[in-house]
């Protein structure tokens, strides 16, 4: 429902006599301006109450107050005394303790059985008592949309410019890509940001693009549920992986422009199962996605939802994806899923994991808000059927081992990281001694070779790194008959990655 559906729908209730409206959300100057003219088109005061100012007859500082009225239980009952009206009381749900709050509070709702108006809550996850639950009609105020964004974007161009020299240095590309970033920003945030970036420099250029994330990034934070990443490697420094990067290069103009893609019938991807052995590159391609498309990238640790008391683990997981979906477009990452999400046998955890994980399918399922998932998995066998049936994630992939010229990509790579010269190398060499190798592993053989080499105070040759190569013992041989169950699992249900 968009926001001017919400408000008809208000204004519907209201001429049908509903007395209470419960407006679920964060944005209560939405929420003020909207009822503003809702109460306007129907000929009717609009009273607002807030805790610190009491009951005021208006929604400017300027506008009288209600003396007394600061107790919500006494502004509820100075309600009886007024006509027809429209009351708006922010985060009232706090004072539903009170026995007193919740009698004066159904004696007010009566008062519209004969007057015209209502009563209007507005607040977040505002919780009815059961004694209100009848008379109660709950609705979300949906956030602000790409069109709303950058209106405003709009308006303050237009606003500073009259006042100041504005230089937007910006093409059509980056005016989406910034809109796309300020994407869960309340409207009062976004308008903070855009306004601090113009008078900054008196500009607007393309590197202030990427600079409304960190504003993201504070809101992220500061609930703890999900752990913001920075901008890590694009995907060519992943070496290998071609099919997966095949898959996500078709899918990069859908999350560039995702307005254009919709208009052609295409939806945001879901995102992506990645499977496979352990250190090859699943977490890294993660990382590498988001930074590929230009997307923040959260991370998901299910330590941080679990807690001792009952309800609060569900509590914090649905947070979390509010967050999530409040962020987006974003690319979440959740990391060997196996542990995160896998059901308990029994009741070892009082249902608590059985539930978190119901929940997680139902908001892979239904999920709102451009949130593209990367989820890996070490091991199959822990993960249950639900996980792995179509519809949860668009393509399942499986990373197997990289083949000869990935490793030599990947000794490539990790050269240049330290500062050597690759072609100072025979990377055909070592990738033949690295066969059966993942890629940490190769990583590590780099790392102790280098090692030896400073502790020796001379250069690093292909030797040494031949030498550390030979030292390892790698998982392949270490579990080989494992590796071969997953590749027998996935050959039939996955896509090869490589």
């Amino acid at each position: 429902m968009a926001e001017k559906d919400t408000f008809d729908e208000i204004a519907l209730l209201v001429r049908a006599r509903y007395a209470l409206i419960v407006l679920d959300t964060r944005e209560y100057d939405r929420a003020l301006e909207g009822l503003g003219r809702i109460a306007a088109d129907l000929g009717l005061h609009l009273f607002t109450w807030t805790r610190s100012r009491g009951m005021v007859r208006g929604t400017h500082a300027s506008d009288p107050v209600v003396e007394k009225s600061t107790d919500p239980a006494k502004a509820l009952a100075w309600i009886l005394e007024q006509g027809a009206g429209l009351f708006l009381f922010r985060d009232l749900a706090a004072h539903f303790d009170d026995p007193a709050v919740s009698s004066h509070l159904l004696d007010a709702i009566g008062h519209f059985n004969s007057k015209r108006g209502a009563i209007i809550l507005t607040g977040h996850d505002t919780s009815v008592p059961d004694a209100l639950r009848p008379h109660a009609t709950v609705l979300d105020l949906p956030p602000p949309t790409f069109d709303d964004y950058r209106r405003l974007l709009e308006r303050l161009i237009r606003e500073y410019s009259a006042k100041m020299p504005v230089k937007v240095e910006l093409t059509h590309a980056d005016r989406v890509r910034l809109i796309n970033n300020l994407v869960g920003l309340t409207m009062l945030e976004a308008e903070k940001v855009i306004t601090k970036l113009i008078v900054e420099d008196g500009a607007l250029r393309e590197r202030d693009v990427s600079r409304v994330t960190i504003a993201k990034r504070q809101v992220v934070e500061q609930d703890g549920l999900l752990e913001y990443h920075p901008a890590s490697d694009k995907l060519d420094q992943v070496a290998g992986l071609d099919g997966i990067k095949a898959w996500l290069a078709r899918r990069r103009p859908v999350v560039a422009d995702p307005r254009r893609a919709e208009e052609f019938g295409l939806a945001f991807p879901k995102g992506v199962l990645l499977l496979g052995v352990p250190g090859c590159g699943k977490s890294l391609c993660a990382k590498a996605v988001a930074s590929e498309w230009g997307l923040p990238l959260l991370r998901l640790d299910p330590g941080n939802l679990y807690d001792k008391y009952m309800g609060n683990s569900e509590k914090n997981f649905k947070r979390a994806m509010q967050t999530a979906e409040r962020m987006a477009p974003i690319v979440l990452w959740i990391d060997e899923l196996e542990k995160a999400f896998a059901p308990t046998s029994g009741d070892s955890d009082g249902g608590v994991s059985n539930r978190v994980f119901g929940s997680f399918l139902s908001w892979l399922q239904e999920r709102k808000g451009d949130v593209f998932v990367v989820a890996t998995s070490n091991d199959v066998a822990k993960l249950p059927p639900e996980f792995v049936r179509k519809g949860r994630f668009d393509e399942i992939f499986f990373v197997d081992l990289p083949r000869a010229a990935a490793r030599e990509g990947i000794f490539r790579i990790h050269l240049s990281k330290r500062k050597q010269d690759p072609k100072a190398f025979d990377l055909a060499q070592l990738s033949a001694a690295a066969e059966g190798f993942s890629g940490a592993e190769i990583e590590e053989s780099v790392g102790s070779a280098l090692y030896a080499a400073f502790a020796e105070d001379r250069a690093l040759t292909t030797a040494d790194v031949l030498g550390a190569v030979k030292g390892t013992r790698p998982l392949s041989q270490l579990a080989s008959d494992r590796l071969q169950q997953l590749r027998a699992w996935a050959a039939q249900r996955t896509v090869a990655a490589d």
